[in-house]
């Protein structure tokens, strides 16, 4: 069972990270899952989208949960029925959740160059900045922030939130995996803690509001 990684936050919060090898019927098996889930795997054309779809309920089964436990509202953001906060998140052969007792988010992006050609949809003028000022690899910096803006965009998971107009992350280096963000919406401005961690080639970033 490739548990890849487990990351323990603090005392209500742990992050999973599955690397996937098996096959999706490996995966499958034993797994039962919802209606609604089994019908919206069942419509994946992608067979690395259903094998993250699987993954994520190994991840589950690991903090004991099973995907009855599981739940999405309107928004398409998934709950536990026990009242705990989860996000999810999977990319290429790599799976991950969070789980907390506060609004959390995860995202675990590959490092491609071709980020550094559709940051202008994502960075804004103050992040370009400071961005430009360092002698940093653009590619492993622009996966952070796109990955921290994903994951305050499932936390906040909220209609009409930009990512380049509405979320703002502080000034980061690499050597240092801690970075401070922030959602200025309808006038009010949110605080959060992200934290990210890299692994072959790909970057996890995670959020929790700012203690």
């Amino acid at each position: 069972m490739p548990l890849y990684k487990t990351i323990t936050v603090d005392k209500s919060t742990k992050v999973l990270i599955w690397k996937i090898e098996e096959s999706y019927e490996f995966l499958s098996n034993e797994v039962e899952l919802t209606p609604h889930c089994q019908d919206r795997v069942d419509n994946m054309k992608s067979e690395m989208h259903r094998r993250g779809f699987m993954s994520v309920r190994h991840l589950l089964a690991v903090i004991g949960y099973t995907d009855h436990d599981l739940f999405y509202d309107e928004f398409g953001k998934p709950h536990l029925k026990d009242g705990k906060q989860i996000s999810i998140t999977h990319s290429f052969n790599f799976a991950g959740i969070i789980v907390s007792d506060k609004p959390v988010g995860i995202d675990i992006e590959k490092q491609r160059d071709k980020i550094n050609r559709i940051a202008h949809k994502f960075v804004n003028p103050l992040e370009k900045t400071y961005l430009e000022a360092q002698d940093i690899d653009e590619t492993r910096a622009l996966t952070v922030i796109w990955g921290a803006k994903e994951s305050l965009y499932k936390l906040f998971a909220t209609a009409g939130l930009s990512f380049e107009q509405h979320i703002y992350i502080s000034t980061f280096t690499l050597e240092y995996p801690f970075v401070f963000g922030a959602i200025n919406y309808k006038d009010v401005i949110s605080h959060y803690d992200l934290s990210f961690t890299e692994f072959e080639g790909f970057t996890c970033v995670y959020a929790l509001p700012s203690s």
